[in-house]
């Protein structure tokens, strides 16, 4: 699988993930929950798009080296 096509797969997997916790949001809405989007969703959110930058990145960089080495 291609950097670009993990990229995509990664990006639809966190907006189905985060769709499932609005739905959960409206069933479950007390401190725990509340603590668990604080301590695990929203860090994850933060990272998995620091994630994507990087692969975006390294898709570009390999595009290039592939260029170069034709």
């Amino acid at each position: 699988m291609s950097v670009r096509a993990s990229r995509t797969r990664l990006l639809g997997m966190m907006k189905d993930l985060l769709l499932l916790w609005d739905q959960t949001r409206h069933q479950w809405n007390d401190p725990v929950s509340k603590e668990v989007e604080k301590q695990y969703l929203v860090p994850l959110e933060r990272d998995l798009k620091t994630a994507i930058n990087a692969m975006e990145n390294m898709s570009l960089l390999l595009a290039k080296a592939r260029r170069e080495c034709e």
